[in-house]
């Protein structure tokens, strides 16, 4: 479009300057005719008879066009003059030299005087000003009476260019809306060429962004532009296609191993438990506790990850929830489990009517793991607040579990997410390593994400940020 608009200046601006210059030497070329037949009559001129007919001749012609004329003889001298009104007055000025003309003509006295000394050495005028839309209003031209050296005298006519300037005007007016018209239809062109173009790039970014934010069944739809992006697509839809049946399996295969495992580990579990009362106090009794022990681990890390392969399959749509009612529901189920374990569990600074849009129950299911993580970390005695309210902003709804517990050191903070990550003072800590890295997920497909850091003087701070419904 920028080139577009330059080509159309460039030619239109030396277009509307020729059609000026040729309108000029047209109007010249006509009314040089008449003073030439002027010149005649006085260079006939002989008797008063002869002058009656020179003044009647200029007289009808001042009254058809507006003009002004004056016939000079060699001296200066006024031998004849027709006219009246600003063209007359600027014949005058230039048969007389006066030193401004009236009416802002531009071919005022100045051009006008040079044209009658012109004319009074044997020239013509051969060239006037350019006519545009603005200006000049008269034009002076002058033609010798006689030539060579018997020139007697100068016809001296100031001429209106109204007519002129109006067919300029017209004529620039018409280039203008030409030039206009094909800048829009060029910027049709272009802004239909840059849709085509870029509507399959839009949908790949779209699809891209979709498939980076989790969601393996985003694909590119759109069928248009040119070859190069429609074979991209395919491509990239491929590609989409295969990661996503990669990642399915590699899901699949964790679901149905921990699945599959769960049903022996659970019969292992029953046997053990009924051989219990056949073995007798001792070492062996205790070795049978810790193998009992150690296979409910297993159990529960089997539960893990199925719990984990479960979210990260899930293809559940994000819907509206409420925070607030959320927490106070998860605080109240929970607070008798943190009463059994000595620790204080209280909810303050809870917002009202506080909303999110994630997957269902997300909040519940990530408050179970903090306040699960929380109850197991933080000593007798202890104190962990959860608090709920909007961001700054407005555009998440927060929820924090701050407790006083020990905490980790801040190299090991961002270990907390990982899935089978354990602090090494809390590796006798039961668990499976996986109740923060469920939460995180959960926040992740969601649209939100899990946060944490440490409190002061000792603790840990984890924040969940949940993106707010859009509004209406």
């Amino acid at each position: 479009m920028v080139l577009m608009g330059a080509a159309a200046l460039l030619l239109c601006i030396p277009l509307a300057d020729a059609y000026a210059r040729g309108r000029t030497e047209h109007l010249l070329l006509q009314r040089r005719s008449e003073a030439v037949r002027f010149a005649d009559l006085a260079d006939r001129m002989r008797t008063a008879a002869d002058r009656a007919e020179l003044s009647a001749e200029i007289g009808r012609y001042a009254q058809l066009y507006g003009a002004g004329v004056v016939v000079v003889d060699s001296s200066g001298a006024t031998v004849a003059r027709a006219g009246s009104g600003p063209a007359a007055e600027a014949a005058t000025n230039a048969a007389t030299d006066t030193a401004s003309a009236p009416g802002g003509s531009a071919g005022g006295s100045t051009d006008g005087a040079d044209a009658r000394r012109r004319a009074l050495t044997g020239r013509s005028t051969d060239r006037l000003p350019t006519l545009r839309p603005w200006g000049p209003r008269t034009v002076v031209l002058a033609e010798p009476v006689g030539r060579d050296e018997r020139v007697s005298g100068a016809v001296l006519m100031a001429v209106p260019t109204d007519a002129s300037r109006r067919d300029v005007t017209v004529r620039w007016s018409l280039i203008g809306a030409g030039a206009f018209g094909a800048f829009a239809a060029a910027a049709l062109v272009a802004a239909g060429i840059a849709r085509w173009l870029m509507r399959p790039v839009l949908d790949l970014d779209r699809a891209v962004g979709r498939l980076t934010a989790g969601s393996l069944q985003a694909r590119a739809v759109s069928a248009t532009g040119p070859p190069e992006l429609r074979h991209l697509r395919q491509h990239f839809n491929t590609m989409a296609e295969a990661m996503a049946d990669s990642i399915g399996r590699q899901r699949d295969f964790v679901a149905d191993a921990s699945h599959q495992l769960r049903n022996p580990l659970a019969t292992l579990v029953l046997r053990l438990e009924n051989v219990e009362p056949h073995i007798a106090p001792g070492p062996g009794l205790a070795e049978h506790g810790r193998a009992l022990d150690e296979a409910e681990r297993l159990e529960e890390l089997l539960d893990g990850l199925l719990a984990l392969a479960r979210v990260e399959s899930g293809t559940a749509e994000l819907g509206d929830e409420d925070v607030s009612r959320k927490v106070r529901d998860r605080v109240t189920a929970w607070t008798p489990v943190f009463g059994a374990a000595g620790v204080e569990l209280v909810a303050t600074g809870l917002a009202e009517g506080l909303r999110a849009r994630a997957l269902p129950d997300a909040t519940g299911r990530i408050l179970d793991a903090l306040l699960d993580n929380a109850v197991k970390f933080v000593p007798r005695d202890g104190r962990v607040e959860v608090r709920a309210a909007p961001s700054v902003d407005g555009s998440t709804a927060v929820v924090r579990v701050v407790d006083d517990g020990p905490g980790v050191p801040e190299e090991q903070l961002p270990l907390l997410l990982r899935r089978f990550a354990r602090s090494p003072e809390h590796q006798n800590v039961p668990g499976s390593g996986l109740g923060l890295a469920i939460a995180d997920e959960i926040a992740r497909i969601s649209g939100g994400r899990l946060d944490v850091g440490r409190n002061e003087p000792h603790g840990l701070v984890v924040e969940l940020r949940l993106p707010s419904p859009p509004p209406g």
